[in-house]
């Protein structure tokens, strides 16, 4: 059973990254084409301000990422299934996170950028239902920030993707922790009345 924690580490090791990409393209819908200004004068999509991808599956990510981590440095066996309790509670919280960013990253696609059109500032896309992504000629409407159309959709579809990889490994990990945390008293019982 001493494999499950090291299985746990690996999965650990293996958000990690992705918590990180969650904080990086989170960071990047701040600013658009790499500008200040729209962050300033608040020209972005409401959504974004919730911060799905930086507090969903970025910050909150790092509970699970740490507690998993942490399993495989212990040395010892005898305890595993009340540290793998733990590591359900933590995928819970990371299952929780990344369906927080996942939610927030398709509401934010279905509204679409705020942008510059010839009626002003508004949300050109709001109203179609999430229409506008399969007719690309219909971005050009917004005339700023420039190509903010393929800037918001490219980081919101990798926000999606990676969100629902992190709920995948969470939810495998919740999985291993319920059986170790379950079977793992039953094997020290057959262990016990072996040697009795």
């Amino acid at each position: 059973m001493c494999c499950s924690v090291g299985f746990t580490r690996s999965l650990g090791l293996a958000l990690l990254p992705l918590a990180l990409c969650c904080i990086l393209a989170n960071l990047l819908l701040l600013f658009p084409m790499g500008e200040i200004s729209y962050l300033r004068d608040q020209r972005l999509s409401s959504y974004i301000w919730y911060f799905g991808g930086l507090g969903g599956g970025g910050l909150l990510m790092l509970v699970p990422v740490t507690t998993f981590i942490s399993l495989g440095k212990c040395s010892c066996c005898w305890n595993e299934g009340l540290m793998m309790c733990g590591s359900v509670l933590a995928a819970v919280v990371g299952m929780v996170g990344s369906g927080y960013c996942f939610v927030l990253s398709g509401m934010t696609l279905l509204q679409g950028p705020q942008c510059f059109t010839v009626l002003g500032w508004t949300y050109p896309f709001s109203d179609d239902g999430g229409r506008y992504l399969l007719e690309p000629d219909s971005w050009s409407q917004c005339l700023q920030p420039v190509s903010i159309v393929e800037w918001n959709v490219s980081l919101l579809c990798i926000l999606l993707c990676l969100a629902a990889l992190e709920f995948l490994i969470c939810l495998l990990q919740l999985g291993v922790g319920l059986v170790t945390a379950v079977c793992r008293p039953c094997c020290y019982k057959q262990e016990y009345s072996l040697h009795a």
